[in-house]
């Protein structure tokens, strides 16, 4: 029997209904761990299905940093103006214009990044690998990794979060639409800085 204690702690953690999570905590045999990652994947499935519907609605959220010399604006969009005045979603855009400040993302995501710069990257990458003496049948691999670090710098999706860097921007959306049952999209966001 799953105590109301044990639901209360991973409903607080994860954000997800009462009876998913005892329902979770039940495949889990107790296990908060466990079955945090059962509600991430039940999380993932929901995120994939309501990833094709329209986002019309949304707000345009701002962060200015404490000196008032940098400052963010970013548009999230969801599908109903109910979500939008929800206050984890208003939380959500929040946090991420207080990313933009501090993380300073180039693009959105890696379809964003144009295809010369990452062929710069992977020339750089090559040279600086080939200097350090890297074995020739290293460096694909070797370079992957590489490029996966410049795309956590360089894209909001793909930075992890300032407040729980586990998590990366895009899981923490996943998270969002998951908790308030619709799409959630950032569809574009500045950085203005003095």
């Amino acid at each position: 029997m799953i105590s109301a204690e044990t639901i209360k702690q991973l409903r607080e953690k994860t954000g997800a209904a009462i009876l998913d999570c005892k329902n979770a905590l039940e495949q889990a045999g107790g296990d908060i761990d466990k079955a945090i990652e059962i509600l991430r994947k039940q999380g993932q499935k929901i995120v994939e299905k309501k990833s094709s519907r329209t986002v019309k609605e949304g707000l345009i959220g701002s962060y200015m940093h404490s000196n008032n010399k940098i400052a963010s604006l970013i548009e999230v969009n969801c599908e109903t103006d109910f979500v939008a005045r929800n206050e984890e979603f208003k939380k959500l855009v929040h946090n991420l214009a207080m990313q933009v400040v501090a993380a300073n993302p180039k693009y959105l995501s890696l379809e964003d990044i144009p295809a010369k710069e990452i062929e710069k990257e992977k020339e750089i990458y090559k040279e600086q690998l080939l200097k350090e003496g890297k074995p020739e049948n290293m460096l694909d691999k070797i370079m992957q990794g590489k490029l996966q670090k410049y795309y956590q710098e360089v894209c909001l999706l793909k930075q992890p979060f300032i407040k729980e860097d586990k998590i990366t921007i895009e899981e923490l959306i996943k998270q969002a639409i998951a908790k308030l049952g619709e799409n959630i999209q950032v569809k574009r966001f500045v950085k203005f800085s003095l």
